[in-house]
């Protein structure tokens, strides 16, 4: 059995309507660009807001994703 080798990338998800979907947000907009992703951590959460009133939510997530090297 092989070893394998991970990267951590940590991004920052968005939504006007809850925590759970800025969070899918990171993790569905990553995997249009990196392949192999294999676990989402969420770090942060907080939100926006203006005047007394939340305007957005924000997750804070470490997304795992395999590492192919060279070859």
């Amino acid at each position: 059995m092989g070893t394998s080798i991970y990267k951590i990338i940590e991004v920052v998800g968005t939504s006007t309507a809850s925590w759970e979907d800025a969070a899918r947000n990171a993790v569905e907009t990553s995997a249009k660009t990196l392949k192999d992703l294999r676990v989402a951590e969420i770090v942060k959460l907080d939100m926006t807001v203006d005047e007394g009133l939340v305007t957005s939510y924000r997750a804070r997530v470490n997304i795992s994703f395999k590492f192919h090297g060279e070859g």
